[in-house]
């Protein structure tokens, strides 16, 4: 087990380097609404999503319902269901080690998953639940230290927020190595840009589904074709 979670600390660290300057900037955030601190790293540890934990500081900020702040979470994070249908052959684990594969899939997470591979000889699936682990503990652990230096340290914090758009380059990147397949890239640069051209408000679904399609479109045609 010591050499899974090694190999999992290992290809995790790209992701450590951006999850806890961007949960710093959470809990910055999160603690000037005037919470107390253990507040964001409790909301790390139940929610565990990133996005919407950013989303939801300016909905509590301006006193939105429960019912706006679970439509909107729902809507942000209904894209990890298309990630979770392309992880069904790989998630075998069962019981709470199962469930909590599910409940900690993140953007980060699943690129991870899909371009590492457990050391020779060492369970898949302990390998996919270190990952998940120390993921959300890095989330977690910046939440906790962006909570305890706003409630006492002032500081400017302008650019903290590019931590997620370069972490999500050095995991394109890592993808790239392995496939070395331009198509999909392509595909996710044309359908993002459309997407924000035309539908700006739901950009992030609408250039999701939009690639899924043409993917699966090229999928089938290769296969009718002879």
């Amino acid at each position: 087990m010591s050499s899974t979670l090694s190999a999992a600390f290992r290809a995790s660290l790209p992701v450590m380097f951006g999850y806890v300057p961007l949960g710093m900037a959470f809990g910055i955030l999160f603690q000037n609404l005037g919470y107390d601190w253990f507040y964001a790293p409790l909301m790390g540890l139940t929610v565990y999503a990133g996005a919407a934990q950013f989303m939801a500081v300016g909905l509590l900020a301006a006193q939105a319902s429960l019912f706006e702040v679970a439509v909107s979470t729902f809507i942000l994070n209904s894209r990890h269901m298309f990630f979770g249908v392309s992880l069904l052959g790989r998630y075998r684990a069962k019981g709470l080690k199962k469930l909590y594969l599910i409940f900690g899939l993140t953007d980060e997470t699943y690129s991870l998953i899909t371009s590492t591979q457990p050391p020779v000889g060492h369970d898949e699936q302990d390998y996919y639940v270190a990952l998940t682990g120390l993921n959300q503990g890095y989330w977690v652990t910046g939440c906790a230290l962006g909570a305890l230096f706003g409630a006492n340290v002032q500081f400017d914090t302008t650019g903290m927020d590019f931590a997620l758009t370069a972490l999500f380059m050095v995991l394109m990147l890592d993808q790239w190595k392995k496939l070395r397949e331009p198509y999909p890239f392509v595909v996710a640069l044309i359908c993002g840009f459309s997407a924000l051209l035309f539908f700006p408000e739901q950009m992030l679904l609408v250039s999701i589904g939009l690639s899924i399609a043409l993917l699966l479109a090229r999928s089938r045609f290769s296969q009718v074709m002879p």
